[in-house]
């Protein structure tokens, strides 16, 4: 019997996160929906279907991050797809750099950069075991002068070094950086210009 490929999606349970995991289950992936809250995980995942388990995940807390990787070994003993989704940002303050205090900024890092290094550090093993294993960081970050900010956008410019490491050092597993572009989510108050099913 062929067993399905394993994905995990953090932040999952809206916006792309969540467009990227139904399209994965669509795809006969078992999608692992990750969110900080457990209930919102669950309840992303039963809109997915059968093929979605919820996962309690937040980047930002090492003590989630091991328990998250234990328990996809205990229960699939592989990871297939790693989708780093999880971000934050520092909406409504762009272009008003004085605004933005370093304990903010040390916040968005600490999701936007050192987040998805510790969770793609803690999935390596059990990428590992996989045949044909994919890391995705998913940037959407845009180059557009009016829209580059003194916090959210340097996170997401830090993102692409750990990206292009990851991926020069397994390169054969396959690592990559994917440019959601300017989407519609709670992350920029929902003015961006494209649905999440367009970016995803």
């Amino acid at each position: 019997m062929r067993v399905k490929p394993i994905a995990l999606v953090t932040a999952a349970n809206k916006g792309i996160g969540l467009q990227i995991a139904r399209d994965l289950a669509t795809h006969g992936l078992t999608v692992l929906v990750g969110s900080r809250k457990l209930e919102h995980a669950e309840t992303a995942a039963k809109s997915i279907g059968a093929d979605a388990r919820a996962v309690q995940l937040d980047v930002t807390k090492q003590a989630s991050i091991a328990a998250a990787a234990k328990r996809i070994r205990n229960e699939f003993g592989r990871l297939d797809v790693l989708v780093n989704n999880a971000g934050t940002s520092d909406a409504g303050k762009q272009g008003i750099s004085h605004a933005a205090s370093l304990d903010e900024g040390r916040a968005v890092f600490e999701t936007n950069v050192f987040g998805v290094v510790a969770v793609t550090q803690a999935m390596l093993r059990l990428l590992g075991e996989a045949p044909a294993a994919r890391i995705a960081s998913v940037d959407p970050s845009s180059p557009q002068r009016a829209l580059f900010g003194p916090v959210y956008s340097p996170s997401e410019t830090a993102l692409d070094a750990p990206t292009l490491a990851f991926a020069i050092e397994f390169e054969d597993a396959g690592a990559d950086a994917a440019c959601s572009g300017f989407t519609s989510t709670n992350l920029n108050e929902f003015e961006g210009t494209l649905t999440a099913e367009r970016a995803a």
